[in-house]
């Protein structure tokens, strides 16, 4: 309960004091903006079932389930400040995209065709709605433009010399 009220704390004070919390200096809607706070907000509602188990678990943890919890756990932790800042949370909404991704590719969908439905259904059900919801909530234009073009501009500034040399053979 304590850290349900923390939490309630931190948003209320970012929201009523903070003025880079409703300031939108990007091409997003307010709704874009609120949708990515939401979505965060719910990433920490889910993270206290991690935070739970990290607290409670007892014995030595096994080294995938310890891997696993603690990605989740630090993924929370993270969530925090992206609640007030929710385009600085991209990045690590992109990783998270990214294992769901490569987890249902790897291990959802070999046991899918192998027809082991029981162990299929929960976490591969689980994933496929979260890739669902990242690939609503995460604002792709603004992905495209500040990391895959921003990128491309970063490095001809900082090798002006082979940006030319392309230029002039190409």
């Amino acid at each position: 309960m304590i850290v349900i009220n923390f939490i309630a704390y931190v948003f209320l004070t970012a929201f009523l004091f903070n003025d880079n919390f409703r300031k939108n200096p990007h091409d997003l809607s307010k709704f874009r903006i609120y949708l990515l706070r939401i979505f965060i907000v719910l990433m920490l509602l889910l993270g206290i079932q991690v935070w739970i188990e990290i607290f409670i678990h007892q014995g030595p943890w096994q080294p995938l389930p310890g891997v696993a919890f603690s990605f989740r756990g630090a993924l929370t932790v993270l969530a925090i400040p992206g609640f007030i800042l929710p385009l600085k949370m991209i990045p690590l909404l992109l990783m998270q995209f990214s294992y769901k991704l490569i987890w249902l590719f790897m291990v959802g969908y070999p046991l899918w065709a192998a027809n082991h439905s029981a162990a299929f259904s929960k976490l591969t059900k689980a994933n496929l709605i979260g890739i669902v919801l990242d690939l609503l909530v995460i604002p792709w234009s603004y992905v495209f433009k500040n990391f895959i073009l921003a990128s491309k501009r970063n490095y001809q500034a900082f090798n002006p010399q082979r940006s030319r040399k392309r230029k002039d053979n190409g």
